[in-house]
């Protein structure tokens, strides 16, 4: 397996999920939770998020095949959705988004399912980025691979919401700013290669190249 691909897909997947940018969110919406409840909406958060990405990831292209869409224009539609996410990123909107959904949803007794499991772990842009690499993947040992970056990225994504009180302290709200547009610049860069892909696949590059 190539291990360019295998660093792009943990790049791409960590950056959309950004377990960085949600430990805040989960903060605001377990105000008032006992650390044993805490852990127990973690826990439920990230094996709903895993189960619902699990099941995309394989049959999201089969029910593509069915309807008509072709992986490539599939891959130019998810590239330009994450780069709205990576837009998203740069300028905070998306923080303000998820900040605003959390005090919405404080009264809720257990945000386990929503919105922590959908749509902040796995939501419309986690959810593509499994389809678009489980599309590029190379055979069963390429799929298996996939799987194993996601359960990695929400691996991380569980620790850092089971460090959350910690992180919170250590980095402060200027340190998540940073890292969140970091991460933006990233996805953006990623996004706009997933684009080029899917026009490579039509021969658009190489067109272009003669």
């Amino acid at each position: 397996m190539d291990a360019a691909f295998l660093i792009s897909a943990f790049a791409t997947l960590f950056v959309v999920i950004d377990p960085i940018g949600i430990t805040p969110v989960f903060i605001a919406l377990s105000q008032g939770a006992s650390p044993l409840q805490k852990r127990a909406i973690i826990l439920r958060a990230c094996a709903i998020a895993a189960a619902l990405l699990c099941l995309f990831a394989f049959l999201g292209e089969g029910v593509l095949d069915t309807i008509g869409i072709s992986m490539p224009a599939f891959r130019i539609a998810g590239g330009l959705l994450l780069f709205l996410t990576a837009i998203d990123m740069l300028f905070e909107r998306r923080t303000k988004r998820r900040e605003d959904k959390a005090e919405r949803e404080e009264d809720a007794p257990d945000p386990s399912v929503f919105p922590m499991a959908i749509p902040l772990l796995a939501g419309p842009g986690s959810i593509t980025t499994v389809i678009l690499l489980m599309g590029e993947a190379q055979g069963p040992g390429g799929r298996a691979a996939v799987l194993g970056v996601m359960f990695a990225v929400l691996g991380i994504a569980l620790v850092l919401l089971l460090l959350s009180g910690p992180i919170e302290r250590v980095l402060g709200r200027i340190g998540i700013t940073v890292v969140t547009r970091l991460l933006g610049m990233l996805l953006a860069a990623l996004s706009v290669q997933f684009v080029l892909d899917g026009l490579t696949a039509y021969g658009f590059g190489a067109g272009i190249a003669s």
